[in-house]
């Protein structure tokens, strides 16, 4: 497939001060280093698959306190539950999601996400990837007037075959 864009991500340094030149030369992996005039409406991104596993899923329904039986309790979704085994929590979906794409431009930061939407539910040993598209982009004109705000939608897919969650400006 060929696109019209240039590539953005691991072509450019931060250029750190506190280390040896050579080495700060050298671009940083994983990361952009774009302004707002450098933000191309279409351009869309894909990350590499994950698969959630157990462990993973348990930690964050630890850390953010869900004990929910549907994401906790595995007699209670094998019996009694409507899918018959575990979800993994749509905010940790969500929230991987983000970060498979994630690209860490040190010009940017997140304003927020307004819609979001669970479509499809993940379970555990599922495979998810993210496909991140560039939409907009608008001049900010009250709190943050000298920033610019790009806009974006990134769409999880649960097993290369269905979206599992949404979110858009």
């Amino acid at each position: 497939m060929e696109t019209s864009f240039a590539p953005t991500v691991g072509i450019d340094s931060t250029l750190p001060k506190d280390m040896p030149a050579a080495h700060a030369a050298i671009p940083v992996w994983n990361s952009e280093n774009w302004f707002y005039e450098d933000w191309q409406p279409g351009h869309c991104i894909r990350s590499l698959r994950r698969t959630i596993a157990e462990g993973e899923s348990h930690l964050f329904n630890t850390l953010v306190v869900d004990i929910h039986p549907y994401v906790q309790d595995q007699m209670f979704a094998e019996t009694e539950g409507v899918f018959g085994k575990r979800l993994v929590a749509g905010a940790f979906v969500f929230s991987a999601g983000l970060g498979l794409v994630a690209t860490n431009c040190v010009n940017a930061f997140s304003y927020g996400y307004d819609k979001l939407r669970f479509i499809k539910p993940v379970f555990i040993g599922d495979t998810i990837y993210t496909v991140r598209t560039n939409l907009d982009k608008k001049r900010n004109t009250k709190r943050w007037a000298s920033f610019g705000r790009p806009m974006k939608s990134s769409r999880v897919q649960v097993n290369s075959s269905s979206t599992a969650s949404i979110c858009k400006p």
